[in-house]
């Protein structure tokens, strides 16, 4: 038997192909897309995925203001920020954030998907979310992917 046809072969960053995708998040719901998306930024939809390697895709999501959150999460869902200071916890809902930041929502769901390392900071980096339709990627000639 010949062992070197059974030796697993690990990706690098030399070697990775790294693709731009785009997706429109219009009328989707938010944490359902936001795992997608974090699967597409992790590289795990490819067959040479590497657990400790930037594999994954650079994504690009637009009309990420119009995305979608099921039941009473508009009003009820809370996220928490702590300043640093005595006394600073802030607490905010996705309605109020969404009138200030309209693509925060979508980069912290995304964001809350991904490792909590030196490799998911790595990976956010190559999310670009756009709260509208236009986008300055055309030249990379990104893939619209639906979902």
């Amino acid at each position: 038997m010949n062992r070197l046809s059974y030796k697993t072969s690990f990706l690098n960053k030399e070697t990775v192909k790294k693709d731009w995708v785009i997706l429109d998040a219009q009328d989707q719901i938010l944490g359902r897309f936001a795992s997608k998306v974090a699967f597409l930024l992790r590289g795990k939809h490819k067959p040479g995925y590497t657990p400790f390697v930037d594999c994954g895709d650079n994504v690009i999501i637009i009309n990420a203001s119009k995305v979608r959150l099921t039941g009473k999460k508009w009003t009820e869902k809370e996220y928490v920020t702590y300043t640093g200071y005595p006394g600073g916890q802030r607490f905010s809902t996705p309605k109020s954030i969404s009138q200030k930041h309209p693509k925060r929502v979508m980069e912290w769901a995304v964001r809350g998907m991904l490792p909590k390392n030196r490799l998911g900071r790595k990976l956010f980096t190559n999310l670009y979310v756009y709260e509208g339709a236009e986008h300055p990627h055309q030249a990379q000639n990104p893939k619209l992917i639906k979902l």
